[in-house]
């Protein structure tokens, strides 16, 4: 059986590394594994629908390599701790 890696049970703050884990048929699927750093947390009410405290977090993000600033924001749960 494959491990498969999983988010933090803490929030990301600006200046973590992480790394993109999203399905291929996600759309952002072009970044999976990408090595990004936190920009910018953003919040919005999406656990009171969940009952996830952690699904109210998503994320700015930019690429470690090119320092661009991704045009896709991402969830919690779509980004692991870069190990």
């Amino acid at each position: 059986m494959e491990d498969i890696p999983q988010p933090s049970s803490e929030p990301y703050a600006s200046g973590d590394r992480v790394r993109v884990y999203v399905s291929s048929d996600d759309p952002d699927s072009q970044h999976h594994d990408l090595t990004v750093e936190i920009i910018d947390v953003l919040r919005d009410d999406l656990n009171s629908e969940t009952g996830r405290d952690l699904d109210a977090y998503y994320y700015s993000v930019r690429d470690i390599e090119t320092e661009e600033i991704l045009p896709v924001q991402f969830r919690h749960h779509d980004l692991i701790p870069e190990s």
